[in-house]
C-alpha cells in the first residue's frame, strides 16, 4: 500500500531539491557589485600636486547603501544574499509554485480528494516558504518535515486510542457496523473479534442483515471458526430487535463487546437508512464504523461523507489496503469526514488487520 503515493511524494522532494539549487542569476550578479561597492568605498590615497605643493582632492567615497532600503526593494535577494554569506539557503514561493502544481496533480491521480490534495499542499507550502537551512543540511530533508507535518495534520483528524477507549468502557460496548454491500463488514467483524479477544476482551456476533439471502450462514461460519456466540433472527426480521438482543445476552453473561452488522446500503436507501437510525434509538450504539474498501479510492471517500452526513459514524475500517497501490483513501477519508481511520484490512486472515497509526503511515510514505 502507498507504493503510488510514495513515488509522487518522493519525485517531488527531488524537484524542490531541483529548483532550491538552481543558481539565483540577481544573487550572482550581487556579488560582484558588492565587491566593487566596497572597493570604491576605501579612500584613494592622497598626493601632493608636483605643480602647487598643495595636496590633491581626494575622491570622497559614495555612502553605502542602507540595507534596509535594500531590504525593502527586493526583500528576497537581500535576505538570500545575507543567508548566502553565513552558508545558508533560503526557499522561495517562485521554486516551490512548479513542484507543488505537479505534486497536486500527481495527488489527484493517486485517489486523493480534491479538496486533500489542496490542503496537503497548501500546508507544504506554508511550511517551506522562507525555510532557511544549513548548506550542510540537505535541501530534501527539509521538504521532507514539511511533508511529514503535512500529511500528519491532514490524516491523524479525530484519531483517538481506541483500545484505551474500550477498556476504560463501561460493558458491554457495541459498536455497529455499516457500508455498502460487498465492502467486507462481515469479515472485518470477524477479525475485530480476533484482535479483542487477543486482548482480553470477549465479543458476540450479532448479524443484523436480516434482508440478505445467506447473511446469516455466512456470519455462522465466521462464528464456528472463531468459537464465538451468534445472536441471529429469522431473514426479513427487525435488525434492531436482533442488536437489541445481542446486547441483552451480552450483559447477562458479562460478555464484554458486542458486534453488530447490518445490511449493505447505499446512503440514497431510504429504508435501510431508517434502520440506522432506528438501531441508534433502540440499541444507543456506541461506536458506528463505516466500512468500505481502500482500492475504491475517491468512492470510498465520497461515500464515507455521504454515509457520515447520513448517520453520523464515528470512524472508518479501509478493506483491501494490501491491494491498494495508492492509499488516496486512506490520506483523505479522515480529513474529509472529520472522523478517524481505526484500522486497515490486509489479508484474508483474521489476524490481518491492523490499527491505523498516522505516524506509521507518513513513515511509510517517506521512506527510501
Amino acid at each position: 500500500m502507498f507504493e503510488g503515493l510514495k513515488d509522487k511524494l518522493s519525485s517531488f522532494k527531488g524537484d524542490v531539491e531541483e529548483q532550491a539549487d538552481e543558481p539565483d542569476s540577481e544573487a550572482d550578479a550581487a556579488e560582484p557589485e558588492t565587491a566593487d561597492a566596497e572597493a570604491a568605498a576605501e579612500p584613494e590615497a592622497s598626493s601632493t600636486d608636483t605643480d602647487t605643493g598643495e595636496p590633491d582632492s581626494v575622491t570622497e567615497p559614495e555612502p553605502d547603501s542602507d540595507p534596509e532600503t535594500d531590504a525593502e526593494d527586493d526583500p528576497g535577494l537581500a535576505k538570500k544574499a545575507a543567508l548566502a554569506a553565513t552558508g545558508r539557503t533560503i526557499i522561495t514561493e517562485e521554486e516551490l509554485e512548479e513542484p507543488l502544481e505537479q505534486l497536486e496533480l500527481e495527488l489527484l491521480q493517486g485517489d486523493v480528494e480534491m479538496s486533500v490534495a489542496q490542503e496537503i499542499t497548501d500546508r507544504i507550502r506554508e511550511e517551506l516558504v522562507g525555510e532557511t537551512r544549513k548548506q550542510v543540511e540537505s535541501g530534501e530533508q527539509v521538504v521532507e518535515r514539511a511533508i511529514a507535518e503535512a500529511l500528519r495534520d491532514v490524516i491523524s483528524v479525530g484519531q483517538f486510542d481506541f483500545e484505551s477507549r474500550i477498556a476504560d468502557a463501561e460493558k458491554p460496548v457495541t459498536i455497529v457496523f455499516t457500508g455498502v454491500n460487498g465492502v467486507g463488514k462481515t469479515t472485518s467483524i470477524a477479525k475485530l473479534a480476533r484482535w479483542f479477544e487477543e486482548r482480553g476482551h470477549s465479543s458476540v456476533l450479532a448479524n443484523g442483515d436480516t434482508y440478505r439471502a445467506g447473511a446469516n450462514e455466512q456470519i455462522e461460519e465466521h462464528a464456528d471458526a472463531l468459537d464465538k456466540k451468534i445472536i441471529t433472527h429469522e431473514q426479513g426480521g427487525d435488525p434492531a430487535a436482533v442488536i437489541y438482543d445481542a446486547v441483552e445476552y451480552a450483559e447477562a453473561n458479562d460478555v464484554d463487546v458486542v458486534l453488530g452488522d447490518t445490511a449493505g446500503r447505499l446512503h440514497t436507501a431510504d429504508d435501510l437508512m431508517a434502520q440506522l437510525e432506528k438501531i441508534d434509538r433502540v440499541v444507543d450504539p456506541d461506536l458506528t464504523l463505516f466500512v468500505d474498501e481502500a482500492v475504491a479510492g475517491q468512492d470510498a471517500t465520497n461515500r464515507a461523507k455521504e454515509f457520515n452526513d447520513a448517520a453520523e459514524i464515528d470512524g472508518a475500517i479501509l478493506t483491501k489496503a494490501d491491494a491498494d497501490s495508492q492509499g488516496g483513501a486512506a490520506i483523505s477519508i479522515a480529513h474529509v469526514t472529520g472522523k478517524p481511520i481505526l484500522f486497515l484490512g490486509t489479508g484474508q486472515g483474521y489476524d490481518d488487520i491492523e490499527r491505523f497509526d498516522p505516524d506509521e503511515i507518513v513513515s511509510r510514505l517517506l521512506e527510501a
